[in-house]
């Protein structure tokens, strides 16, 4: 018999400054949710062109996964990779054994901030020393199916869903990303992997994650944590609500899951996550992510000297950090 999971905690994301001038939202990564093995950090950021963003910064140990929701961003590294993803791409990094890049929003036609997610997964200690490496994901090349008598879309990013492939081979840790659309009276039911971890974040609007007695009604900029007994999440909207609901979900093979829900009229947004938790200690200082306090400090040694994956750090500037207005 299927069995939904129930809601662990609720917590609201609190705004916080990142990088520079930028805001971002984080409920991974804080007090309230330090780890949720595998992923160390989710972001809800916003950036205006000109005047924030995320300039040079190095990392080692883990991929991230930025989805944008409105406007857009560049990034550039120091081997010379350099794009543009708009709203609805996605890029895929993967930091290994080193990088440092840059994120900066660019204008856009209607001179709005550059607003998405961006979620850091752990990399199983064996892949931590592979090189780095970036995948976009344009928004043209996302399937889409419909469900639920045409009252919940679904934007298969990664994965499977309802019977429908995506792009494969995104990242190292293969992950499921389903953007989803529920209408006024819609309901989802996905299935999430037994032992899996699983999150929602919210966010616009409100949704009831749940069945029955069981279900809570969630609002705006709150992460909700699942408990793990369960083989499915659901999510709906009320049939009187006077807007519908949005959300992502990302589900990895080995690692996780993430729904963004974001409302259409009665605007409900969300983004649920889950994923196999990976069995290793997770060691983080700032952009550097390791399974030691040794292997912390010799991320740090090699940043300053330039050695061991850093090499091409030693006097690199990148061209879009330049452009900030300090």
């Amino acid at each position: 018999m299927a069995t939904p999971r129930a809601i662990q905690k609720a917590f609201l994301a609190r705004q916080q400054s990142e990088g520079v001038g930028a805001l971002v939202r984080r409920s991974i990564g804080t007090p309230q949710l330090r780890n949720l093995s595998p992923f160390i950090m989710l972001d809800h950021f916003a950036t205006s062109p000109g005047a924030g963003g995320f300039p040079d910064h190095p990392h080692r140990g883990q991929e991230t996964i930025t989805y944008m929701l409105s406007g857009r961003t560049d990034h550039e590294d120091f081997c010379g990779n350099a794009g543009t993803i708009a709203a609805g791409d996605l890029q895929f990094m993967t930091a290994g054994r080193g990088i440092m890049h840059a994120e900066m929003p660019c204008a856009d036609e209607d001179g709005g901030p550059a607003v998405g997610m961006q979620l850091w997964v752990d990399l199983p200690e064996k892949l931590k020393g592979v090189e780095p490496r970036y995948r976009d994901l344009k928004a043209g090349e996302i399937p889409r199916v419909e469900v639920d008598e045409g009252r919940v879309s679904v934007k298969i990013i990664s994965g499977r869903s309802h019977g429908v492939d995506s792009v494969r081979d995104l990242a190292y840790t293969p992950v499921w990303i389903f953007d989803v659309v529920v209408q006024p009276g819609g309901t989802l039911r996905q299935e999430v992997p037994e032992g899996w971890n699983a999150f929602a974040y919210m966010l616009e609007g409100e949704v009831t994650f749940g069945a029955g007695k069981d279900g809570k009604t969630v609002g705006r900029y709150h992460n909700v944590v699942f408990e793990q007994e369960g083989d499915h999440v659901v999510a709906e909207v009320a049939e009187e609500a006077k807007e519908g609901g949005r959300f992502c979900e990302w589900i990895p093979l080995l690692s996780f899951m993430v729904f963004v829900v974001r409302l259409l009229t009665s605007m409900l947004s969300s983004v649920l996550v889950a994923g196999l938790p990976l069995d290793q200690q997770v060691v983080q200082y700032g952009p550097f992510v390791l399974n030691s306090e040794d292997g912390v400090y010799q991320a740090m040694m090699d940043f300053q000297t330039h050695s061991n994956g850093f090499e091409r750090a030693k006097g690199w500037r990148s061209e879009i950090g330049k452009r900030m207005a300090y």
